[in-house]
């Protein structure tokens, strides 16, 4: 049976403008306890801020994370997948670009969900070592 990404994906978005500070997206992470946050602009997806963006791109630089923005840290070179797209597609994102998680859009470039690797684990080798970790309740 044919699953599409709809069926996986997470539709529960964290976003944020891009003028939000390093800070508050770090806060945002820390509180819903998630790893990464979608920006938008108009409704319109710009971006994608991962915890690793955080630190790579934000706090690695130096300076004051209360005064940089998540559109000095977010990923805006972005692949996208949408709802009705098959799982394979996802998977094939995926690894064609090295990338953990990837937005999930309607026609409009409108954010719908995201799908991670956790995710396709769990739905597709649930008994695996990732899917294991993926769909535990993480103590952090």
């Amino acid at each position: 049976m044919t699953q599409h990404v709809s069926d996986v994906m997470t539709s529960a978005l964290v976003t944020v403008g891009p003028h939000t500070s390093v800070t508050a997206v770090a806060q945002m992470m820390r509180d819903e306890n998630i790893g990464a946050v979608l920006v938008t602009d108009d409704e319109h997806l710009r971006g994608l801020v991962s915890d690793r963006d955080l630190v790579v791109r934000a706090l690695a630089e130096g300076g004051d994370p209360s005064d940089m923005t998540v559109a000095d840290a977010c990923s805006e070179d972005l692949v996208t997948v949408g709802p009705d797209d098959d799982l394979t597609v996802a998977v094939e994102v995926m690894r064609e670009h090295a990338v953990r998680r990837v937005p999930v859009v309607d026609e409009e470039r409108h954010p719908v969900g995201i799908v991670s690797l956790g995710d396709l684990t769990i739905e597709r080798d649930p008994q695996s070592a990732l899917g294991d970790i993926s769909a535990a309740k993480s103590n952090q």
